[in-house]
């Protein structure tokens, strides 16, 4: 496993198992596996409905609650809520998270912002975080802060490189975390040429091959899974490289196409979307 250092001094997985869309009992199976292969890193949020579940995940895996790397996110609804972050800690079952992320720009998330700071401060979480947020949006937070931002979760890709974003994460020392890494599964990606010609030589799969390229471009990943099989693969990364010529080959496709755009009347209704958080499995 390669690491990555936060801007504070924390060191972080490159490669962890994501778990958005996965019921609390996938979640749970899925984590137990992706540990008992050599993960240390889990993403969930609020949002998953799925935190109790990972929280058992990692119980159940016996290692010591410092191996592990958890991360979660705030949901817009529970950002002017005192106790955001002490009941996301009750449904994690754990007494702190390695990083916590405002998980959306909407509604009062400077509010939340101030309620990461706190908790940062406190010792409760390791490292905080941004996701989805433009430029626009971590500015005003770099305006503001007293904590900077660690890390900004966003949607990376072959096709979406984010290579402006890039630049300016660069120059404010923040960490980038892709979501969608390998596309959301699309076929005409994961197909492309060189990922099969590079899979080849390399005795790897396409996926394989994507992932790699994130890694060496310096994108932490987190594909999730529900499949034993695949969840290994997704960590079998660290064994290879890609040359600079063949980094340089798949930076070439990048063409800014997104799997996921984001409108004020999306936001809104996050804000207005209460997860069912206390009665989640």
């Amino acid at each position: 496993m390669d690491y990555i250092t936060l801007n504070n001094g924390v060191k972080m997985p490159m490669a962890g198992i994501g778990t958005f869309l996965l019921s609390p009992d996938e979640a749970e199976a899925s984590c137990i596996s992706a540990l008992e292969c050599g993960y240390r890193l889990i993403d969930t949020a609020n949002a998953y409905v799925n935190e109790k579940a990972v929280g058992r995940a990692m119980k159940k895996s016996g290692l010591p609650r410092e191996e592990i790397f958890l991360e979660t996110k705030l949901w817009p609804s529970f950002y002017e809520q005192e106790d955001a972050v002490e009941k996301t800690l009750e449904r994690l079952d754990t007494d702190y998270i390695d990083l916590l992320l405002i998980h959306q720009p909407a509604g009062n998330y400077v509010a939340g912002y101030r309620q990461m700071e706190k908790a940062y401060k406190a010792g409760k979480v390791k490292a905080i975080g941004l996701s989805n947020f433009t430029v626009e949006g971590i500015k005003e937070i770099l305006d503001i802060c007293e904590v900077k931002p660690m890390i900004l979760q966003t949607e990376v890709h072959p096709y979406a490189q984010a290579k402006e974003l890039k630049e300016f994460l660069t120059k404010e020392n923040i960490v980038i975390q892709a979501w969608y890494p390998l596309g959301h599964g699309d076929a005409a990606l994961i197909q492309e040429p060189v990922f099969t010609k590079l899979a080849e030589k390399y005795s790897k799969t396409n996926a394989q091959i994507i992932l790699r390229w994130h890694v060496q471009a310096g994108n932490v990943v987190i594909p999730g899974s529900k499949n034993p099989e695949h969840i290994k693969a997704n960590l079998d990364l660290f064994d290879f490289t890609l040359t600079e010529d063949e980094m340089n080959e798949i930076a070439a496709l990048n063409k800014e196409k997104h799997y996921y755009t984001s409108t004020p009347e999306m936001l809104q209704k996050y804000v207005e979307m209460v997860p069912p958080v206390d009665t989640q499995k």
